[in-house]
């Protein structure tokens, strides 16, 4: 399992609150549940002032997860299934959900990758959030050969201070398409 960080947006990943990924649902009623359930809606909605909203009382984990919804956005996200959240222990919550992205799409892949969000609480508030993903072993492969071979492609908009979520995605997708007519 990966853990992701703002220094590390290349790799991602999610889980989710409910079957279908429309609607409150909560399991047991437990308040935690809708607030992931939330989280979730805005993150997808990829209105950046709606998570924020949600992410008012995380710690330093919230601009990591605001810009990997950026990035998300710039990778043309779409989410095939938003499987039941999950108590991993009394403070934090899993959120499994399966996407369609552009980035194995360029790797041309027969695959989805379920990304999950691990979602602690505190006091009722969401206190931090990390990220797991399944990408496989040619997705790390691609990622590499992009810093090894054309690091000028997502200079600009992923690093420098000046990054660009979005574009750093768009710039990564290029480099995979790029690794793959070189393989």
């Amino acid at each position: 399992m990966r853990k992701f960080t703002l220094h590390s947006i290349i790799c991602i990943s999610i889980f989710s609150c409910t079957t279908a990924g429309n609607g409150d649902h909560t399991q047991n009623g437990n308040e935690d549940f809708q607030t992931a359930d939330t989280f979730l809606n805005a993150f997808y909605s990829f209105d950046a002032d709606s998570l924020r909203n949600v992410l008012a009382d995380a710690d330093e984990t919230a601009e990591s997860i605001l810009f990997y919804q950026g990035w998300a956005e710039g990778g043309n996200y779409e989410v095939l299934k938003r499987h039941d959240c999950f108590s991993a222990n009394d403070s934090v919550i899993i959120c499994p959900v399966t996407v369609r992205d552009d980035l194995i799409q360029a790797l041309e892949l027969e695959m989805h990758v379920t990304d999950s969000f691990h979602i602690t609480f505190a006091n009722g508030s969401i206190a931090s959030i990390e990220t797991s993903s399944n990408d496989p072993p040619l997705f790390h492969e691609a990622r590499q050969w992009v810093r090894e071979n054309r690091s000028e492609l997502t200079e600009g908009p992923c690093g420098g201070g000046t990054q660009h979520p979005g574009d750093c995605c768009r710039a990564v997708v290029q480099g995979f398409k790029e690794y793959m007519a070189e393989r």
